[in-house]
């Protein structure tokens, strides 16, 4: 049972283990490893038991809210919790092979956990400069891991995404200092309870566009970007994986969903806005992405198209539009972390990310084959994988609104995806295996059993609408973003 007193451990766990990885295993690469992979699978065992746990809220220090610092675990915590630590557990395992090409082992896992921490700490604070303190940790570990191979490709890259990301970071230290200027709280209840009591101004305006452009540029929403295709294909496989599948969504869209529905409250004006941006951040990203031969980059352009479909089900506002929008949230960490690690064995067998110097590959590398077929049919919607169950209730939500277009738009960029996942599929897999990869071999026993499971939680997804299941971990999620704005008294007395 995850009780009030063991919800920091979830920040702990992970900070403790990068200082002992750093402390202890400078000079041995199975401590590392032990250290660094023990670690997180403590940390997906605590966030599988808040799954099971009551709602519940800790003041740290035991200084009480809104003065002292607050962490809540509530349903949509959890959710996202369960989550970052499945995909994280997954690419560690994976990274234990992939990373014998690097080296600086100790270094790796200590950034990862230092990302791991900052990520968990956005999702349980429950006051917005911490969930900025948070989110500057995992985004600096994040930039430090983009350019962790050291090469002219990876520091351009890590470059470019470092001064993007600050200048997210800027907006949103900006938007917090406006609103705390005019409730006088920082506790995002308690601010909430103040806006309402307060109203609305034109300050609380400029900071709600700050808020929601930061935190849109973390979670690489159009036009917001630019910063994406670059950064996620120069970092290595486990830590694309990473950026791709979790860390944009629990520093973008996570914190995104909590400020617009817990704190200032979803109105029809945020509400379209939503929806514009979700629209066309599908369209633009999967266009880019039909232009793509560099593998790594393809998948970069989908994963701003498909974090449009969560910007859109989560714009629609309503019960079933926030269903969709988190279970898309959820496969597309599985799928798209997948396809990344898919990229990796291939580029590490093949030695090239080129689609057109591939081919027949699915001879040599039979898991990676399958695995990746599996993840691209749950990305392109196709029955029965999981990407086809998020996106037609996101669908179905948007038919229930009388949204038209937005439905009719959907289907169009799932059929759009599919087309660019079967150039994958025709350019890497079928076809004649050529002379020089005659002699290529599967991946190693690790890499192939992180890929394997995240390729059956693509088959299987699907089941997570089962009542029993959904009641589980979806529902309490929704519930609360549907309950819209949230008092501090309903935090305390969780």
């Amino acid at each position: 049972m995850m009780t009030a007193a063991n919800i920091p451990l979830l920040v702990a766990v992970p900070l403790a283990g990068a200082f002992l990885c750093a402390l202890l295993a400078r000079k041995s690469h199975p401590i590392a490893d032990t250290l660094g992979t023990l670690t997180v699978a403590v940390v997906l065992a605590l966030s599988i038991v808040a799954v099971f746990s009551p709602a519940a809220s800790h003041a740290v220090g035991g200084w009480p809210a809104p003065m002292g610092i607050l962490l809540v675990m509530d349903g949509l915590a959890a959710f996202m919790l369960v989550t970052v630590s499945v995909v994280a557990f997954l690419v560690m395992i994976y990274a234990l092979s992939y990373m014998n090409a690097y080296t600086g082992r100790w270094q790796f896992h200590t950034l990862f956990l230092l990302m791991l921490a900052g990520m968990n700490g956005v999702v349980i604070t429950g006051d917005l400069f911490n969930l900025f303190v948070f989110l500057e940790v995992a985004s600096i570990a994040s930039y430090a891991l983009v350019a962790f191979g050291t090469g002219k490709h990876e520091l351009e890259a890590a470059f470019k995404y470092a001064i993007m990301g600050s200048l997210g970071s800027l907006l949103l230290l900006l938007g917090i200092a406006f609103l705390y200027g005019y409730t006088g709280t920082l506790n995002m209840a308690h601010m909430a309870r103040m806006l309402g009591e307060l109203g609305q101004a034109p300050i609380t305006v400029t900071a709600l566009v700050l808020l929601l452009s930061g935190f849109a540029l973390k979670a690489a929403i159009v036009p917001f970007h630019s910063w994406l295709p670059d950064a996620h294909p120069s970092a290595p496989a486990p830590i694309s994986a990473m950026l791709s599948g979790v860390l944009i969504k629990s520093l973008g869209v996570y914190t995104i969903a909590r400020l617009v529905f817990n704190v200032f409250g979803i109105t029809p004006e945020l509400s379209n806005l939503l929806l514009v941006l979700g629209a066309i951040s599908m369209g633009v990203g999967v266009i880019l992405a039909l232009r793509q031969w560099d593998m790594k980059r393809l998948l970069a352009y989908h994963s701003v198209s498909q974090v449009g479909y969560i910007i859109l089900g989560l714009g629609l506002g309503t019960p079933l539009g926030i269903l969709g929008g988190l279970f898309h949230l959820f496969n597309h960490s599985i799928f798209k972390s997948l396809l990344f690690l898919n990229s990796g064995a291939l580029e590490q067998a093949t030695g090239t990310r080129n689609l057109k110097e591939m081919g027949g590959l699915s001879k040599r590398m039979p898991t990676t084959s399958w695995t990746t077929l599996s993840a691209s049919m749950s990305i392109s919607g196709v029955p029965p994988f999981s990407g086809f169950w998020s996106k037609l209730i996101i669908v179905m939500a948007c038919v229930e609104q009388g949204q038209w277009f937005y439905a009719s738009w959907a289907i169009l960029v799932s059929i759009l995806t599919l087309a660019s996942f079967l150039k994958v599929t025709k350019f890497a897999f079928l076809g004649r295996l050529r002379k020089r990869f005659e002699h290529v071999r599967e991946v190693p026993v690790a890499m192939r059993f992180g890929m394997a499971v995240l390729a059956l939680l693509c088959i299987l997804g699907g089941l997570m609408l089962v009542p029993a299941a959904k009641e589980m971990l979806l529902d309490p999620a929704v519930r609360v973003l549907d309950h819209g704005v949230i008092t501090l008294g309903e935090v305390v007395n969780l």
